[in-house]
């Protein structure tokens, strides 16, 4: 049987502080006849403390214990979303603790079934939405005109592409949607950091979202009323649909926007292209140790050195000298390069018909391809990009003719001339760009997609006035991922 630290993370159920709890409740509740419904009861937190409460729980043994703590509440077991699309009961209100389920695992049936449901209701959830976006559009459904609800959400509703169409669901059914940003972490035990959400008003509709900044939460018997407003039509426009951004100061904001808006400033997709490296499907039989080539006797010309992760790159550029140091220490660099015809040496063959190549080609990746050991997308780029950084991303020239894997961004410039462009790197301006185009991943890290890396603003002529606030913005955004902290 799991332990309870497995159950959690399979099932996305992190239990809530009480203050949080407590607070979420009253902001929700108004009167003692709300009925109210909690679509991920867990134990009980919340149904706990109203006494009209209604909860769904598909983990048997949290809903005994949700019965056990909460004898007055009816207390539904099975899946929210299959009770959700057949109930015809309506609530005045919702609070909780929806499950952060990552894509990977909230899959099959069960996602089917929710995005069926939300596409029904007009919002659009793409493949790799986590679980809990959806679960408040579909909580959202089965409340009364006018009902409201109040949850614990994963700061991701600041950045993450699939908070879009939750946040355009809201604006577009609520008079009021309200988020709060808590910097100091409401579950300290956990890399996810999480903010608070209020909705109110079902039924109509609104151009703005509050956004409260704060550092820690308060216990409070309603919303916070120091706030601001962000226009929906910003937010989309010039923010692309992020809230991050709102969380440093009107001028900074502006100076970003005024930077990026010059003639001669220029984004990284602007100058090059930005791609993933690739991908083998079994790292360790296609890269080899200098000693191990030697052992088989691998041919130098299917071997080519390559970059395996961003904590391999130097700080300004990967050099010969660099590469010769890997192989002097003898460092599983070697890719494992094969043309796609048969006819390869003997001592590649002997190579591939080991019995660890035959676990290699089982892999899901091998077996996709034909024939399975030639690795596919092998390209030498200008520059590696990392993909996850701590203090900031680094961009490396690439003076070795080394490849890389998919851990790394292959950065390939589309003229010549973008080299002048790139001499901005490590700018203030830039680094803020980097905190703003590319996302949190938890633990400190920050996160590049391909396609965020592309919105990198570089220019040079920059004031030192907006150089310096660019400084502090930087600094207030790697807190708030709390790069430096220990987890």
């Amino acid at each position: 049987m799991p332990n309870i630290r497995t159950r959690q993370k399979l099932s996305g159920a992190y239990f809530t502080p009480d203050d949080v709890a407590a607070s979420l409740v009253r902001w929700a509740v108004h009167s003692d006849s709300d009925r109210m419904l909690d679509p991920s009861c867990g134990d009980g937190q919340f149904i706990a403390r109203h006494r009209n409460a209604v909860g769904i729980e598909q983990d048997i043994r949290s809903a005994h214990e949700a019965m056990e703590r909460a004898p007055w509440a009816l207390v539904h077991e099975g899946d929210f979303f299959s009770w959700a699309s057949e109930t015809t009961e309506r609530f005045d209100c919702a609070a909780g603790n929806p499950p952060f389920i990552r894509y990977q695992t909230f899959s099959g049936a069960v996602r089917e079934k929710a995005a069926a449901l939300c596409r029904s209701l007009g919002a659009e959830f793409s493949g790799l939405a986590s679980s809990w976006a959806p679960f408040l559009v579909a909580t959202a459904s089965l409340l009364k005109p006018g009902g409201r609800m109040a949850f614990v959400v994963p700061a991701e509703i600041g950045h993450a592409p699939y908070a879009v169409p939750l946040l355009s669901y809201l604006v577009a059914n609520f008079t009021t949607v309200h988020v709060v940003a808590v910097r100091e972490k409401l579950f300290p035990d956990l890399s996810e950091d999480c903010w608070l959400l209020y909705a109110d008003g079902l039924g109509g509709s609104t151009d703005h979202i509050r956004f409260t900044v704060c550092d820690r939460f308060v216990p409070a018997a309603k919303p916070p009323r120091a706030m601001r407003r962000v226009g929906v039509a910003e937010w989309r426009s010039q923010w692309k649909s992020r809230l991050r951004p709102y969380l440093l100061s009107d001028p900074v904001r502006e100076a970003y926007l005024n930077v990026a808006g010059r003639g001669e400033t220029r984004r990284l997709g602007d100058i090059a292209s930005v791609g993933i490296g690739y991908v083998s499907g079994a790292n360790d039989f296609f890269h080899l140790r200098p000693s191990d080539a030697d052992r088989w006797d691998i041919p130098k010309r299917f071997l080519h050195p390559t970059v395996r992760n961003g904590r391999s790159l130097p700080s300004r550029a990967v050099t010969k000298a660099n590469v010769a140091t890997w192989l002097r220490d003898d460092e599983q660099v070697l890719l494992l390069r094969l043309p796609k015809s048969s006819d390869l040496p003997a001592s590649v063959m002997r190579y591939l018909s080991t019995d660890t190549a035959k676990l290699a080609s089982s892999a899901y990746k091998c077996r996709s391809r034909d024939p399975w050991f030639s690795v596919p997308d092998v390209n030498v780029p200008d520059y590696f990009l990392s993909y996850m950084s701590g203090e900031q991303p680094s961009l490396v020239a690439n003076r070795a003719d080394c490849t890389c894997t998919n851990s790394v961004h292959a950065v390939r410039l589309k003229s010549r001339d973008g080299v002048k462009h790139l001499k901005a790197w490590g700018t203030p301006l830039v680094q803020l760009s980097t905190e703003l185009e590319g996302h949190p991943l938890g633990g400190g890290m920050l996160k590049l997609e391909p396609r965020e890396a592309t919105q990198i603003v570089l220019a040079e002529a920059v004031d030192q006035f907006s150089m310096s606030l660019f400084a502090e913005a930087t600094d207030t955004l790697r807190t708030w991922r709390h790069h430096g902290r220990q987890s």
